[in-house]
This record gives C-alpha cells, structure tokens and sequence, in this order.
C-alpha cells in the first residue's frame, strides 16, 4: 500500500521532527497572528511578521493532525478571523477554522496507472444530489452498478468548499479543502479507491477563474491576488501576469497537482478557461498541464478544459505536455437540441436557422461555430467575433453530451432531456452520441432516464440571497415563455433547501420498468462502444472525416480509421433519419460493395434501402 502527500509551500504541514508549519502569503501591511485552538478550549496567538515577499510562518512544535486554526487578520474594521486559503479541510464550514490533516494516513493501492483517454466514457456526478444522503459513503456504493454500465469515468462537479450546504460548487472559496457536508478528506479518497477498484477513473471540475461572492478573505491581506486589468464575469480576474503574480499563479498550480497528487485523481476539467485572462508565456494553463504531466509520468492523467470559445489552440494528443486532452464541445448539444425541441431562443438562436448541417459539422470536424459567443460582452466579441468554424479539429479532443449541468440547470425548470423529447428520438440520440468516436459524456441519471430536475440552486443568505433570486428570475425575463412577471415568479426559488432537494435523483424511480428499460438501452450501446469502438480509435483518423446531411431531415456521417502507416483502412458511417417520416436510402453501389459492409448496430426499423421514423444505422465500410 502507498501514501501519497502533495508538498506545497502554502497552508499547514507536518514536520518530520513533530510540529507543523504554517504559512501564509499576506503581503498586505497589517498585523496578523496565528490563532492555535488548544484541546481544553483555549487559544494560542503568535504574531507573524512578513518576510521580503509577503509570507508569514509560525512553527508550533505541539501541533499536529486535528489541531484546528485561525489567521487572524487586524484590519481597518478591527480584527477578523479568516480560514487559510490553502486549508486542506474545514469541518465546520469556511467561516471556521481549518483543521490540520495528515495526508499521508490514507492508503492507497499499488497498482492503478489509470486508463487511456480512448476509452473515456464520462459520467458528470454532484455528489450533493447523486443519493439523499449527499456524501461520498453513499456515492460509493452506485459505484459497481455504473462500472457495469459501461462507464469508465466519474467526473466529480466542484468539491471546493462553498459556504452554505448545498450548491453546485462553482463558488467555492476554499479550493484545497473538500466540501464538508459530503464527507471528510479520507472518505473523498476512499470514494476514489473504491472506484480505481472497479476500474473506473476519477476527474475532478476545478474553477481557476474566480472565486465565490461570500467566504473569500483574499484581497483584505493580499490585494495583490486579484488585478483590475483583467475583468471576468464576476470582477477583476486572479493575477496570473502582473506584479507579485508568482505566489498567485503557484496557488493555482500547487492546487491542481494536489488533488492529482495526494488524492491520486486521473484528471481534472478547468472550469471556463476562455475566462482565465493570462498575458504571459507560458500562461497559467499551459504551465498547469507541463508540470502535470511531469508530476504524474507513469500514470494516465487527463486534462480537460471548457471553453466557451471553442479555441483549438491548446488542444493535442492525449498527454502532450503544455497541452490538454479534449475540450467539452457544445455545438453538436446545441444543434441536437434544436432539432430534437424546437427551441430557438437563448444561446440556441445561432444554430436555429441550420441545426442538421451544424449538427453534421460539430459530428465530423470538432467545432461548428468559434469565437466568443453572443452571451458574452461586447469587448470579447469585437475581439474574437463568432463565425461558422473552418478547421477541424480531432474528434478525440471533443467531448459530446446530451445532457450537463449547464444545459439542464440552464433551463428554468431545470427540465432533463428524457422529459422534453419522446422515447423514440431520444433513443436515436443517444446512440448518435454513445457510438460516436469523440468521448461520450452522460449526467448523472441520465442511463436511468431520470425525469429528476436538475435546478441552479445554492445556500446563500441575507442580501445575496435576495439578489440570487431576483438576477435569476431576471436572467429569464428575454424568454417568451417568462415575459409574464407571474410565469417569473414561478421560477423556483434557487435558495430554497425544497429546491435542492428537488434535484436528488430518486433511486425508486430507478427501479421502474422505464427506467429499466432506458438502463438496458445505454449497456447495449455502451457494450457496442466498449467491444467495437475503444480497440479502434487509437487509429482514428486526425482529419478527413466527411457529414452530409440527406434530404434535409437526415445525416450520414463517415470517421475515417487509419491503418499503421496512416493509410486509410476503413470507415464508420452512421446514417440517422431524425424525422417521424421514413427515409428511402439512394442505391450504393453493387451487390458486390453493399456486401462487403459490416454491419455494426441498427436502432429503428432499417433496411438497406430504407430508414424508417427515427431509425439509423452503423456499419463499417471498406476504405476503398
């Protein structure tokens, strides 16, 4: 058995000779003392003076793991008791005190090395509202009955603790300290054991783009973390370039290798990186991925990114250093959705006027549309304007859904797929995007068709509270269906804890004969994946990929597979009828060619001369 420790000059660390360390990066000119909460209910204050670059250090030789702690920081309103940032567990919350952890207690098993980036089967989880109990203890135990799914990888949402109890973890102020009410540090890692076990990855959704409105203490003692120059979304954006940005950029750095590292994770995926405004070279993300790979040489780590984008630049064969995995890809949801629903308003807008060709695009070339999207602010767009894409990008570096966070949560009901579509289509979709060469990714529920919403919701309190639901009431007000003050106000209240509870999947409906029946559908597509897809996509051709759309109701797609030499060897080619009418097919060829076709998996009624209503059909064909 193995212990694993990630070594960072921030937060507390044991000392070999007993004792611990701790250290903070304060460059700002105030007093500050460490408070030390002895077992009898007293407490230790040491004054930490600032050294040349800003860092305060106390070493308390009778500390150890379990001591909890303060900083306190004497500012202009008087003093104030902050966590440490670098915290690596915060029991009572992030208002309280840290609490020393010895990381190396845990043991892990030997032999895990991981999986290749191929066969990547991708499952989104929020631990809050997987079970109703929300920990990682109740997680684990679903953990057999996804491996033998077919899923290879958890994709765990934000576990940086947040305030509050519940929320979906993209405000977290605490970025080295897990959520408290999901569970303690070893049981995160036992969760992450436990999967290894059953061969199953971890990946974890990191934010390096800001940091929650409430709970962040940062910009009282060290002013020089943020930088008005750069401005996201929610303010001036972390200093990764300007003055005083090392110990900046080596939070951020040191934070990705620890929970790499020390919780052994298989890869992270960085929240909104087109937000991580970064003038040097290398920038922040591409020194994250070069120091990664170094780190983690022996193991299969994977690095995943979102980018709103759709900008190719850092995207490269699985492993390159200074380079990253795969990218979450929109526009196939976006154009799939479309079709499937009718919607048009929103961010489907762009893809309204042409969803199959887009659809076609996004499925064959990567990308349909690139450039800050018209969501974005003014200044991006003038910058970067959207545009219909021209280069493609290879498939195994884009990660296609039907369902996510966003896109559910995104909806004022938070309304799931499986709820908007009839079974028929929605069979057909998920065998476009499960046998499909990029890697598939599901939400949680979503191989049950769960009808479980999944709502924006989160624990704030007092005038945040109040703004919360009032901005995302607002937010909806553009929408027709919400123009109506009243139909506003029925938007549920996303602070709400009925809210919240609302979104946990129920494991009764698991149990029904539909949620049977969806189960068996997602093995038998994934079975196809996993015994015909994943020995071959490692001579997925990087370009050359065609997609037609047939008919205007219809697509017929063909991925090109490479022999050793790069030598085209064959084809995939999926033909979907996306239409409740039948499709006749145009004659291929000979008798000779058609029978030299090898069937792979039919949905719907299909024959070779026709598609019936939402029918499709995989094949692999000859290369020449």
């Amino acid at each position: 058995m193995k212990r694993a420790c990630h070594h960072m000059p921030y937060g507390a660390t044991l000392l070999p000779q007993g004792g611990v360390a701790f250290r903070l990066w304060a460059p700002a000119p105030l007093p500050i003392d460490l408070l030390v909460y002895q077992p009898d209910g007293s407490e230790q204050a040491i004054p930490c003076q600032p050294d040349a670059l800003g860092w305060r250090e106390a070493i308390v030789p009778g500390a150890g793991p379990g001591t909890r702690y303060h900083w306190q920081v004497h500012g202009p309103a008087g003093p104030i008791r902050v966590p440490d940032p670098a915290s690596r567990w915060n029991p009572e919350g992030v208002d309280g005190p840290s609490e020393v952890v010895d990381p190396q207690r845990f043991r892990w098993d030997e032999d895990w090395r991981g999986r290749p980036w191929c066969e990547a089967v991708l499952y989104e989880l929020h631990v809050g509202t997987f079970t109703p109990e929300g920990t990682y203890a109740a997680a684990e135990a679903h953990l057999a009955d996804l491996a033998e799914d077919g899923i290879t990888c958890i994709q765990l949402m934000p576990l940086a603790a947040f305030p509050g109890r519940f929320g979906w973890g993209y405000d977290g102020v605490l970025p080295f300290a897990p959520h408290a009410p999901y569970g303690s540090p070893d049981e995160l890692k036992a969760f992450v054991r436990a999967a290894h076990r059953l061969g199953l990855m971890v990946m974890l959704d990191v934010v390096y783009n800001h940091f929650g409105p409430q709970g962040n203490h940062l910009s009282l003692y060290a002013p020089a973390f943020f930088t008005d120059r750069h401005q996201t979304p929610w303010g001036a954006g972390p200093n990764f370039d300007g003055p005083e940005s090392a110990a900046v950029r080596g939070f951020f750095l040191h934070n990705a290798l620890y929970w790499l590292e020390e919780y052994q994770l298989d890869g992270l995926r960085f929240d909104a990186v087109h937000a991580i405004l970064d003038d040097s070279s290398p920038d922040i993300m591409e020194t994250i991925s070069i120091r990664a790979r170094a780190a983690c040489a022996g193991r299969q780590v994977h690095l995943v990114l979102e980018n709103d984008h759709n900008d190719s630049r850092r995207l490269a064969a699985a492993g390159t250093a200074g380079r990253f995995d795969a990218q979450w890809s929109g526009d196939a949801h976006h154009a799939l959705h479309v079709w499937l629903t009718g919607e048009r308003e929103g961010y489907y807008a762009e893809y309204a006027s042409a969803p199959l060709p887009m659809l076609a695009q996004s499925l064959s070339q990567g990308f349909a549309m690139v450039g800050a999207p018209h969501l974005a602010n003014e200044a991006q767009q003038a910058d970067n304007p959207r545009r219909r894409a021209t280069e493609a990008v290879p498939l195994s570096c884009t990660v296609n859904f039907l369902l996510n966070h966003d896109q559910i949560g995104n909806r004022a009901h938070g309304e799931r797929l499986h709820a908007l579509v009839d079974e028929a289509p929605m069979r057909l979709a998920v065998a476009m995007l499960i046998l499909s060469p990029s890697p598939p990714l599901l939400f949680m529920g979503e191989e049950r068709g769960a009808r479980t919403p999944f709502l924006y919701f989160a624990d704030w309190q007092g005038e945040l509270r109040d703004a919360v639901v009032a901005g995302r009431r607002r937010e909806f007000a553009h929408f027709s269906a919400f123009r109506d003050e009243a139909a506003r106000a029925g938007i549920p209240d996303p602070c709400d804890e009925a809210t919240w509870r609302r979104c946990q999947l129920d494991w009764l409906e698991a149990d029904s004969e539909p949620a049977r029946r969806w189960r068996a559908w997602y093995r038998a597509l994934l079975t196809v994946r996993h015994d015909a897809l994943h020995p071959t996509l490692h001579r997925l051709a990087r370009a050359g990929h065609s997609g037609e759309v047939i008919d205007g109701r219809a697509l017929d797609i063909r991925w090109r597979f490479e022999n050793a030499f790069g030598v085209p060897a064959r084809w995939l080619q999926m033909q979907a009828n996306l239409s409740a009418q039948p499709l006749l097919l145009a004659p291929e060829g000979d008798a000779a060619d058609i029978a030299r076709a090898t069937p792979l998996f039919d949905v719907g009624d299909v024959s070779p001369a026709q598609l019936g209503p939402w029918s499709g059909r995989w094949r692999w064909l000859p290369a020449d």
